[in-house]
């Protein structure tokens, strides 16, 4: 484990960084240190102002802000884990004793929000929208990022959705803003959900999803090499066996199975908690007979599966930060939980080198596949 501490107006910080060694990885940049500031001088105007954070990265805000015992809500899974961990380091702050979600919303009104701005513009459109619903009159918004992170066309987003009172100066290149509720809304928003048809042999299947989710409006050219290879590997399954979509995004692997073989056990996992009701949404209006599961966990939760086949096209970046960390994580997990017999069937950016990491996790590693940029792999330790 590799911390750092991140010195404040009111004290210090231990902080660790989970999924990674790499000592140049931080569990906070400078638009933290930017929000806890303004967000501490902003609470000083209320009486026990009902505070909300929104998108922390890994606790940093949460414990900082401790002392206004704030509401911590987050798309990520990875969240809860990293809080408890860093709230270990840090026994002179106390941590939120939850942290809500997409799929659990916390209750409001608030009087003071703390948003992480988020890289894609529709998803932090769609938290303006929602946090004008949740938001005191009186209420202030704050919100901050990293310059070079900042979505295209952010300013508009803001000017569309929320009142900007103040653009705070710039501090080591993060911007935060100072907001007050407006009245737009998501129930008048047509861009939350977006979307495509899949089309195979049984038919075309709408598959959408809300904001936060990857290549939520058309086909990844990743998945469109591994669809492929799907269908041939599930029809080889015996009637009643289990699959996992892992890093489910929108589900498209799995609605892809479901699709071929309704006789099968589909799970369906993301660390976005968008990403896990898009494919809930998608699975209850294409196959509503289907026996699914849906998990928001960062990886394969410790009580499902074993599975018979896995699939995955796994992410590589986290918060700006580009490598094989979280891939490599998940070729753990998937390798402790095949039936015998079982296997992992993914696509990854050819770069990347993922026939050498799964070698580390599997004894046979066979390439399927590949184009210019991506490479199509099954794994098994048959």
């Amino acid at each position: 484990m590799t911390t750092a501490e991140l010195v404040f107006s009111r004290g210090t910080l231990t902080l660790n960084r989970p999924g990674t060694g790499d000592p140049t990885l931080r569990a906070w940049d400078a638009a933290d240190e930017l929000l806890l500031e303004a967000a501490l001088d902003a609470a000083a105007v209320f009486d026990e102002p009902r505070v909300l954070i929104v998108d922390d990265q890994f606790g940093v805000l949460a414990l900082g802000l401790s002392v206004l015992s704030p509401t911590v809500v987050s798309d990520s899974a990875v969240l809860p884990a990293a809080l408890a961990d860093n709230a270990s380091l840090n026994p002179a702050f106390a941590a939120a004793e939850s942290v809500y979600s997409w799929i659990n919303l916390p209750p409001g009104p608030f009087d003071l929000v703390v948003l992480r701005i988020p890289r894609q513009a529709d998803y932090l459109a769609w938290l303006l929208r929602w946090l004008n619903s949740v938001m005191t009159d009186s209420g202030v918004l704050l919100a901050g990022g990293m310059i070079k992170h900042l979505p295209a066309k952010s300013v508009e987003v803001f000017a569309d959705a929320v009142q900007t009172e103040e653009v705070l100066p710039a501090r080591k290149k993060a911007r935060a803003i100072r907001c007050h509720k407006g009245t737009a809304t998501l129930a008048d928003w047509p861009g939350a959900w977006k979307g495509y048809a899949l089309t195979g042999q049984s038919g075309a299947v709408d598959v959408e999803a809300l904001p936060a989710v990857f290549a939520r409006e058309k086909l990844d050219i990743g998945s469109r090499l591994l669809l492929p290879h799907v269908a041939q590997a599930v029809s080889t399954l015996q009637a009643g066996g289990s699959v996992l979509d892992l890093a489910c995004g929108n589900g498209v692997l799995g609605l892809a199975v479901l699709a071929e073989r309704g006789d099968l056990l589909l799970g369906f996992s993301d660390v976005s908690s968008q990403a896990v009701l898009s494919a809930r949404h998608n699975v209850e209006r294409a196959f509503p007979e289907a026996r699914a599961v849906f998990s928001h966990c960062d990886g394969i939760e410790q009580a499902a599966g074993p599975f018979d086949l896995i699939l995955l096209n796994p992410p590589f970046h986290e918060g700006g930060v580009v490598g094989d960390h979280i891939a490599l994580r998940l070729f753990e997990q998937a390798s402790q939980s095949l039936n015998p017999g079982g296997s992992l069937l993914m696509v990854g950016n050819r770069h990347l080198g993922y026939h050498r990491s799964l070698r580390r996790y599997f004894s046979t590693v066979d390439q399927l596949d590949a184009s210019p940029k991506f490479v199509v792999f099954r794994a098994s330790n048959r």
